[in-house]
């Protein structure tokens, strides 16, 4: 799509207890995944923030939006511009009222994922100006699920790759107005549900891969749940 902004709404850092990716090293791939920047989404964690902002200082040809993926009782949430972390482990109603209270914006992370998704009765009814409709480590299944509730709602759509690893970054990606030009005008758009998803589900040899290696990383943390 020409005339737009390509973002990465979701990926993770060494931040989070799933991930060994370094913030320098996500930045080194924008270019050859066609992004013009990413949002940090570590599991409930705003501690890469700093870290964050001192690399915008440096590159400011490049979007890099906070964020952070909060657990709530129902499923994950996405939340982008705010500088504390939201509580965890309560309803994703409650979520949602105090991100928009700290002047953050609330979006559904994989609504229809079996594991983490906040499901269909709440993806109709949560308060939200978006829903993540593509999902880098989704089946087809589950994002056309997702896309549909957009649609049904006249929300709009964010794509995030859910990186664990440096080869997943951009697997799933956002469309911004062009004419955003600040962070501030991105976060904008998105509270407007101006944006648009694009990008590519996983095959079944993919989720056996990703199985594969969550499993593995569930193991080192002991089997604790994020």
């Amino acid at each position: 799509m020409t005339g737009t902004v390509r973002l990465d709404l979701h990926v993770h850092s060494a931040h989070s207890p799933d991930s060994s990716l370094r913030l320098e090293e996500i930045v080194d791939h924008l270019p050859e995944a066609g992004l013009r920047g990413f949002a940090l989404t570590d599991h409930n964690t705003v501690a890469g923030h700093r870290e964050l902002a001192l690399l915008a200082a440096r590159h400011p040809e490049l979007f890099l939006v906070p964020g952070v993926e909060v657990s709530t009782l129902e499923g994950h949430l996405l939340v982008y511009g705010v500088g504390e972390l939201p509580p965890i482990h309560r309803s994703v109603t409650e979520t949602i009222a105090w991100v928009r209270e700290h002047g953050g914006i609330p979006v559904l992370a994989h609504p229809f994922r079996l594991s983490h998704g906040v499901g269909r009765a709440v993806a109709r009814e949560a308060r939200v100006p978006a829903v993540e409709s593509v999902n880098g480590h989704n089946s087809a299944r589950a994002n056309a699920n997702a896309r549909s509730v957009a649609a049904h709602r006249k929300l709009g759509a964010t794509g995030g790759s859910d990186a664990h690893v440096a080869r997943d970054i951009g697997r799933a990606y956002t469309d911004f107005p062009g004419s955003a030009s600040t962070p501030r005008e991105l976060l904008d758009a998105l509270a407007s549900g101006l944006t648009s998803a694009g990008g590519r589900s996983l095959t079944w040899s993919g989720r056996l891969r990703v199985g594969a290696r969550t499993l593995a990383r569930l193991a080192r943390r002991g089997f604790r749940p994020i």
